[in-house]
């Protein structure tokens, strides 16, 4: 993909509005999605609101709307999404999460439109819809630390495809075996769909034993995918050496930033998040934190203080481990700067975590060289003090607890 079509994609997406004077008598729109859905959780459970999500036109870059990864990859700007996000509309009806039960059935019109949904979904490259809407589009963008925003919604009258839709094989082989969800999303991540394709596949409701079947809100299924492939992971990685080295990778993306130490030892991992004055959840004059950890056994336990961002950062790291085939205890302190002014949702998180561990390593011989090592960056790079973070740090008093009893014996 060069320039000239990353720039024109944009400029479309930023201009479509003005082309349309008046989007609030908009009603049928002929256009195609990248593909992708969205399960809202702002109803009262299990009511959920169902979007199919696309531009108010047709766009044959339509993929560039929602692709994470390719955005980093090529260190889109904040501006840049916005410009794509807030031309996305979300044409949505409401149902209950059981529905999804319900397969290719031709009676009611939720079951049509949520068929519909589920072919966009699963669909290997964008489809061509159209749509009427049951009144024009409320513009109103929804920040949120999970999910990525989109401009508009609207009730959803009528919905068809118009183009021949390709499901892969491995896919339709996962939703027609009568296997649990995590099974399911385990063997497609082992043959190649990462975590954005399975985070859309678990939401809309086709994985799973058939009697357990439901939709699952967008917000859940990213952190149930994120969390689901890294427990698989740290079931490989404890199978593995320990890190001979103490280990520092510094780096980040659109003004998140991380600094990830490893020690060797056994798998636990510790996350803490700072939010400078200034960034897109803390408008105050203070420094905002947030913690959560794991040791060896495992989280017993939903990570609430840090909620999606801890899973989303945990499991890069876990790759990271796998690549290298071996284990170690990691703490990963995020520092959200004023420069992350627009919450994007927590593959912002994923991705930062990846641009910073294919820096430039610093090794270390001993946990006092790392930690002094940490102090000074965090002063003189990030202009706060992280003295308090390690003394806080759980996973730091269980090493240098582990580090004297084997003094001791």
């Amino acid at each position: 993909m060069n320039e000239n079509i990353k720039f024109e994609t944009i400029k479309k997406a930023a201009d479509i509005k003005f082309k349309l004077r008046n989007l609030g008598s908009v009603e049928k729109i002929f256009s195609n999605s990248p593909p992708s859905v969205f399960i809202g959780s702002k109803l009262i459970y299990p009511a959920v609101n169902v979007g199919i999500l696309s531009p108010l036109e047709r766009d044959e870059n339509v993929w560039m709307y929602e692709a994470e990864k390719y955005w980093a990859d090529n260190n889109f700007q904040i501006g840049d999404i916005l410009r794509l996000r807030d031309s996305v509309l979300n044409s949505r009806f409401q149902t209950t999460v059981k529905q999804a039960r319900t397969v290719n059935t031709n009676s009611g019109s939720q079951n049509k439109f949520l068929n519909l949904a589920k072919e966009i979904a699963l669909a290997s490259k964008p489809v061509d819809i159209e749509i009427e809407l049951i009144r024009g589009l409320n513009l109103k963008r929804q920040p949120d630390k999970i999910t990525l925003s989109h401009g508009m919604n609207a009730p959803l009258k009528k919905a068809k495809i118009t183009s021949n839709v390709s499901i892969p094989q491995k896919i339709e082989k996962v939703v027609n075996d009568d296997i649990k969800a995590s099974e399911g999303i385990s063997y497609l991540y082992q043959n190649g769909f990462d975590e954005y394709a399975l985070n859309k596949i678990l939401s809309i409701g086709v994985l799973g034993l058939k009697k357990n079947k439901r939709l699952v809100p967008t917000r859940w299924s990213i952190t149930a995918t994120d969390d689901t492939l890294g427990k698989n992971l740290i079931n490989e990685i404890k199978e593995y050496r320990w890190l001979e080295n103490y280990e520092l990778f510094v780096g980040g993306f659109m003004g998140n930033y991380y600094l990830i130490l490893f020690f060797p030892g056994v798998w636990s991992y510790e996350l803490f998040e700072l939010y400078l004055p200034g960034s897109s959840w803390n408008p105050s004059n203070e420094i905002k934190a947030s913690t959560d950890y794991e040791f060896y056994g495992g989280r017993k336990t939903y990570a609430s203080s840090t909620a999606g961002g801890y899973y989303a950062s945990r499991f890069p790291i876990l790759e990271y481990l796998k690549k290298i085939k071996r284990q170690a205890s990691v703490l990963a302190i995020r520092l959200e700067t004023p420069s992350y002014w627009a919450a994007l949702g927590v593959w912002v998180v994923r991705e930062s975590v990846r641009k910073t561990l294919v820096t430039n390593r610093i090794q270390f011989n001993d946990i006092n060289e790392l930690t002094n090592s940490v102090n000074q960056i965090s002063k003189n790079r990030f202009k706060f003090s992280s003295e308090e973070i390690l003394k806080k740090s759980k996973l730091l008093e269980q090493i240098k607890t582990q580090r004297n009893l084997l003094k001791w014996v």
